[in-house]
């Protein structure tokens, strides 16, 4: 698998925020456009699988399929963004800051939603025969989706508000995970293999990606879900990519950073 020392591959995600935050406007959204919408298909996919067998462990494993797939391919995703982003001002590399971070965050939020919607209206014409009957049982499942997903903790009131950023937090700790794991490898059955568990984990336990939700939640008002849009932005989109930030820069991102490059002094005996 031609595995990494950690202050290898840390250096690389230092490299990486710095090549993200001097990118061109043009080429943030175009990756971000493709990440958003690969990750959506993704995520169609674990739950078609889950619908078709009945098994909600098999969708979990087979979904980072489309995450696998996106970051081979150099596009950028919103949670990755938000814990490589900041490390290239940690690190004061040249042009890096703060106002530069924000821009990045933005356009890749942007470019990611549009991707995710753009596949949203894909999958609901696909499950409803564009719109001429009902949708069919992965339709149904994704409205549902949406339904307990924001309606559902906003019926737990302030609790329901705290679990669902804790579910923000815990997810973008394992996917950045998973973004990191694939640079602790030069090959890519190692970078497959490293991306693939953390990712998985995240899916199956539930945790919220503002990502995918990009996805489920414009296609589970398409499909019906008895849900309003501000109940989408309240009670999901806005409190989990808030959670996602927190748990990438904070257990992943600044956490690597700080133990393997920035490495404190050692104990004298």
């Amino acid at each position: 698998m031609a595995y990494l020392a950690p202050v290898e591959f840390v250096t690389k995600m230092v490299d990486a925020a710095e090549s993200k935050l001097l990118m061109s406007t043009r080429d943030t959204l175009i990756r971000a456009f493709m990440a958003g919408a690969i990750l959506a298909l993704g995520a169609a996919f674990a739950v078609s699988i889950t619908v078709n067998t009945g098994n909600a462990l098999l969708g979990a494993l087979l979904f980072p399929v489309g995450f696998i797939m996106l970051y081979l391919l150099g596009f950028d995703l919103l949670t990755g963004a938000f814990t490589l982003a900041p490390l290239a001002v940690f690190d004061k590399r040249p042009g890096a800051t703060w106002l530069g971070v924000l821009r990045n965050w933005g356009l890749v939020f942007t470019g990611n939603f549009a991707g995710a919607l753009m596949v949203a209206v894909f999958m609901a014409i696909v499950f409803t025969f564009g719109f001429s009957e009902a949708p069919n049982a992965i339709g149904v499942k994704i409205g549902h989706i949406g339904e307990s997903r924001t309606v559902g903790y906003a019926a737990h009131g302030a609790a329901g508000m705290l679990t669902l950023f804790i579910r923000g937090v815990m997810c973008n700790w394992m996917v950045s995970t998973g973004v990191v794991a694939a640079m602790m490898s030069t090959t890519v059955s190692g970078k497959a293999i490293g991306m693939w568990m953390p990712v998985a984990v995240f899916f199956y336990m539930g945790f919220e990606h503002s990502v995918v939700n990009m996805f489920l939640f414009p296609s589970g008002l398409m499909l019906g879900g008895n849900f309003t849009i501000m109940d989408y932005l309240v009670w999901n989109e806005i409190p989990t990519v808030l959670g996602n930030l927190v748990g990438g820069l904070t257990f992943v991102g600044a956490t690597l950073y700080s133990t393997h490059y920035k490495t404190a002094p050692q104990r004298t005996a």
